[in-house]
């Protein structure tokens, strides 16, 4: 049994869990926390790394104290158009962007309310096109890692994939793969896990 936060195009890491887990439970009863994964992937440019971020909101109360479910996404600063626009200036030329591009764009160009039914869609599709079918159920209720047996705990990864200060993974070590920009900044390891799809296509579900 995993668990895992949900995440916005989450990174390699975080598929390779989803689809080695024998059962996961997606956590959908915490309280959301800024600066993760939830609403942000990291990307390979040819600029370096960069990090797409939707902006979220609440109706009112503070986000550190709004369920995970309930947070949504807000419109400003037209980040569908923005993300989109760097997914496609990064990864134009990269082998498989053109394959998969109508499967991924109607997601910035449909207008979704809440951040968790927005990740859990990307979740399927993402699942769907790296031909990987895991068993994948929401939590209901929020039980921290203090209440979880041992064997349970080593397997929760809610709070340990994250952009900074990853706990260290004993089970995941990044293996290198083409990428478009490996000549000039070198392998990067452990991106979104789009980075993997347009460089590796269908070979991406070798590196999970």
């Amino acid at each position: 049994m995993t668990y895992l936060s949900t995440t916005y195009f989450g990174p390699v890491q975080w598929y390779q869990k989803l689809n080695r887990a024998d059962e996961c439970f997606m956590e959908g009863c915490e309280h959301y926390q800024k600066q993760t994964y939830r609403n942000r992937m990291v990307i390979a440019t040819t600029g370096g790394l960069q990090s797409l971020s939707i902006p979220v909101t609440t109706d009112g109360s503070s986000l550190s104290r709004t369920p995970i479910r309930d947070v949504r996404i807000s419109d400003h600063g037209h980040w569908r158009h923005l993300h989109w626009n760097a997914l496609c200036s990064a990864y134009g030329e990269s082998p498989f962007f053109d394959y998969y591009r109508d499967d991924l764009a109607p997601f910035f160009e449909r207008r979704w309310d809440f951040l968790f039914d927005f990740n859990m869609a990307l979740t399927e599709k993402m699942c769907e096109l790296l031909d990987i079918a895991p068993r994948l159920r929401i939590t209901e209720d929020y039980r921290p890692a203090t209440d979880l047996s041992s064997a349970e705990a080593a397997n929760d990864y809610r709070d340990a994939i994250r952009p900074k200060h990853p706990r260290p993974d004993s089970t995941f070590t990044p293996r290198p793969y083409y990428q478009v920009y490996r000549q000039k900044w070198g392998f990067q390891p452990n991106l979104s896990i789009l980075d993997l799809l347009f460089n590796e296509g269908n070979e991406a579900v070798l590196y999970l």
